[in-house]
């Protein structure tokens, strides 16, 4: 999943891609080297971020959704907001990815429904400007997993199918470094939720925190090798897809991941079919 950021204040490339033609031919480039999915936001999530109008983030996001969608086999859209979710989906998302898993606009999962696009529900906490004061967990993973079931329950209440759904972990939303590894190393007491899981965590603070301890420049667009890192780790745990700014690094990070898998998988049919 190739990140559109048609902002000007996202954390990572905040204003580059900010001009719609810009963000336009972006998106191309992002299908040219690979990426199956583009994800279109126009509202920054970065820690302290304030929130933009339903108006401006329309505006920001339509047009270039409406631009790409005959171009990529996948469009989604990044957005906390129902009406959002409900023009680009008729403008051509198939997709709709909320940080927020439904708890900013509880009427999002409606827009699921009517629609038939999936939705990615995230473990989420509170708005960027709170959720740094929201990261005390007992055991992160128990509590991500048991309120990430929460979310869920509360779209299918809504009339979502679990067909539709996709989880997140959220790493960064209301969590620390810590808490981000927890999770990373422990995806698969996600996934006995019984739902595709997708990891974001492109560039994000956590790899910079991670990369500083060995004096590596953590400014974010220095962090993709550390991001295809973790794309071939949670690609070989199963992970549905991974939300990237880079998209070539990835791409090879998980074509690593499915030949080692299929490696692994010759090897278990290989023993199971050897006479005894």
């Amino acid at each position: 999943m190739g990140i559109v950021n048609v902002t000007p204040d996202s954390f990572s490339d905040g204003g580059q891609w900010f001009e719609r033609d810009v963000a336009i031919a972006h998106g191309r480039h992002l299908l040219a080297q690979g990426a199956d999915i583009l994800d279109i936001g126009g509202e920054s999530t970065r820690p302290g971020a304030a929130r933009v109008s339903e108006r401006e983030e329309l505006d920001r996001v339509l047009p270039v959704v409406a631009a790409l969608a005959g171009h990529a086999p996948v469009i989604s859209v990044d957005t906390m907001r129902a009406e959002v979710a409900r023009r680009a989906v008729a403008a051509g998302a198939s997709i709709i990815n909320d940080v927020s898993g439904g708890k900013a606009d509880p009427d999002i999962a409606r827009a699921a429904v009517e629609s038939g696009a999936r939705l990615v529900v995230s473990h989420w906490r509170g708005h960027s400007d709170v959720m740094a004061s929201l990261t005390r967990y007992g055991d992160v993973v128990r509590d991500v997993r048991d309120e990430l079931a929460e979310q869920v329950n509360a779209a299918l209440a809504a009339g979502v199918r679990p067909e539709q759904i996709i989880i997140d972990p959220g790493l960064g939303f209301a969590k620390d470094a810590e808490a981000n590894w927890a999770l990373l190393a422990n995806l698969e007491q996600l996934q006995e939720l019984g739902y595709p899981v997708l990891v974001g965590a492109s560039r994000k603070r956590f790899l910079g925190e991670l990369l500083a301890q060995y004096g590596t420049e953590s400014l974010p667009t220095f962090r993709d090798r550390a991001t295809a890192a973790i794309s071939a780790l949670v690609a070989r745990a199963g992970a549905w897809g991974v939300r990237v700014h880079d998209v070539p690094s990835s791409v090879d990070a998980v074509r690593v991941a499915e030949a080692v898998n299929a490696a692994d998988v010759a090897r278990r049919q290989q023993h199971q079919e050897a006479p005894q």
